[in-house]
């Protein structure tokens, strides 16, 4: 039971913008780099002090705004032009190369027939479909029992994961990469502006 609240612990950090305490799957780290540049860190892997924030526009704003970076670090902190969106687009292309590596590992399919039949089989834990996606033609399709749904990313973003222009149907099997998708698409779910409301449908990824 110890050895399990320190893991639980060493997975949690404060947001420097909310003062929550929550998982890092929920927040995006930053790190002061040389000449006082601010980096995000999405991946968790740059050197230096994390400075973490809850994955969400608003919270990027304030930290911005206020200079709870620099106030955090100790040190002058100069953020880059359009942070919050900077954040965004390293996660969504993290998620895109995660999907197509999940692909080509036998742990993801797209299109509607195979999305179809793998949802028959019993196969899928997580169901994308594209956020600007026919509705009618997305309702067709249901998230499993105690599975996932992620709906906010576009069909051209979906298409790069599969060397194609577009795609509207993907499903995930149950796996590593699987999770990290799950995480990364939680954290991009609080940076995104997302125009179909459907996308947050009661069936949208689980915590």
């Amino acid at each position: 039971m110890i050895l399990s609240a320190e893991r639980f612990r060493e997975t949690e950090r404060k947001c420097i913008a909310t003062g929550q305490v929550l998982s890092k799957s929920e927040l995006v780290r930053f790190v002061v780099g040389p000449n006082n540049v601010l980096y995000p860190d999405p991946e968790n892997k740059l050197p230096g002090r994390g400075l973490w924030v809850k994955a969400d526009r608003s919270a990027i704003a304030k930290a911005v705004k206020e200079k709870l970076f620099s106030q955090a670090a100790k040190q002058s902190a100069n953020c880059i032009e359009n942070l919050a969106e900077q954040v965004e687009n390293l996660i969504t292309s993290r998620i895109i190369k995660l999907i197509g590596l999940s692909r080509k590992s036998g742990q993801c399919v797209g299109g509607y027939e195979k999305v179809k039949d793998w949802l028959k089989k019993d196969m899928v834990k997580v169901l994308i479909q594209s956020s600007d996606g026919s509705n009618r033609e997305k309702s067709r399709l249901k998230t499993p029992k105690d599975g996932n749904f992620i709906g906010w990313l576009t069909s051209r973003e979906l298409g790069k994961a599969f060397g194609r222009e577009n795609i509207t149907h993907c499903a995930l099997a149950s796996g590593g990469l699987t999770q990290r998708i799950v995480e990364d698409a939680q954290r991009l779910r609080g940076l995104r502006v997302v125009k179909d409301q459907n996308s947050f449908r009661k069936d949208k990824t689980s915590k």
